[in-house]
């Protein structure tokens, strides 16, 4: 498989090194394109591909384009490079909130996969939500089931409204997690634990408890129960998180991430901008 990276960015370069990783292609198949000098050198080195500051060359004679670049250098690259790719060509983008509305006429192209990744990703833990276009062959189907395949595990789906909807779940969801992590250490801190070993019970708490529930065939709230004995400590934490509104709050965030993400397709398809993406 020939791909073509148009940016250089983290979430491109983790997706990059799972291809390379994976052998899905080799390195002298690859062609990225990046503004910096530094970037591209590093990449070359790192990596062993052709690294260019031409959209338009790293993007010729590929199988794929992946569009990596950053949401704000969007309309550019879509300016430079609109009306120049082969109806061969597949474009798979990982631009958050980029819609397909967005992507098709800017770039005069139809052969579309939008991708919603998450960082973990990074390390080939990662979950991708994506979708295509009708016009995306079942061939250049398997080419991105396996290009996201390399970095953890993937979803397709037929509506492209549930990446907004992931966004608010694996692509949010981390800093959720990470969030979560920061607020129990300095818990464990304030009672006393000294902060290496409050991150390390931390941590591995987690990991095991999600390791079990994968393993023990269990619904979350039938191991929440099982580890909840009446009258005990357990019950004392979780009737504070129920006073406090824990799990109205966790629902209103993800809403509100929902929403944002709505948002941030409308005001691209409508041509102004969004942030900066969560995964970039």
């Amino acid at each position: 498989m020939k791909i073509g990276f148009i940016g250089g960015g983290n979430m491109g370069e983790a997706m990059l090194a799972a291809v390379l990783d994976k052998g899905l292609a080799a390195p002298q198949d690859v062609r990225v394109s990046d503004i910096s000098e530094t970037r591209r050198r590093y990449l070359e080195e790192k990596y062993g591909v052709a690294a260019v500051s031409d959209n338009l060359l790293a993007a010729g004679n590929v199988e794929v384009v992946v569009l990596a670049v950053k949401p704000q250098n969007l309309a550019q690259v879509m300016a430079d490079m609109r009306g120049q790719l082969k109806d061969g060509q597949l474009v798979l983008s990982i631009i958050a909130g980029a819609g397909i509305s967005t992507l098709r006429p800017g770039l005069d192209h139809r052969s579309i996969v939008r991708v919603m990744p998450n960082t973990p990703a990074r390390i080939g833990e990662g979950i991708s939500v994506w979708t295509a276009t009708p016009e995306v062959t079942g061939a250049q189907k398997k080419w991105a089931g396996a290009i996201l395949g390399a970095m953890g595990k993937e979803i397709y789906v037929d509506d492209e409204g549930y990446l907004d909807m992931a966004t608010a779940i694996s692509g949010s969801g981390p800093a959720y997690i990470f969030l979560v992590i920061e607020v129990l250490v300095e818990a464990a801190v304030g009672i006393g634990l000294s902060r290496d070993i409050a991150m390390e019970l931390v941590v591995e708490t987690i990991l095991g408890s999600v390791h079990f529930m994968q393993k023990s065939g269990k619904t979350p709230a039938e191991l929440r129960r099982m580890v909840t004995s009446p009258g005990g400590t357990t019950a004392e934490a979780l009737l504070k998180l129920e006073e406090g509104g824990f799990s109205d709050l966790l629902i209103q965030a993800v809403s509100a991430a929902y929403d944002r993400a709505r948002g941030l397709g409308a005001n691209k398809s409508a041509g102004s901008g969004g942030d900066g993406g969560e995964y970039d």
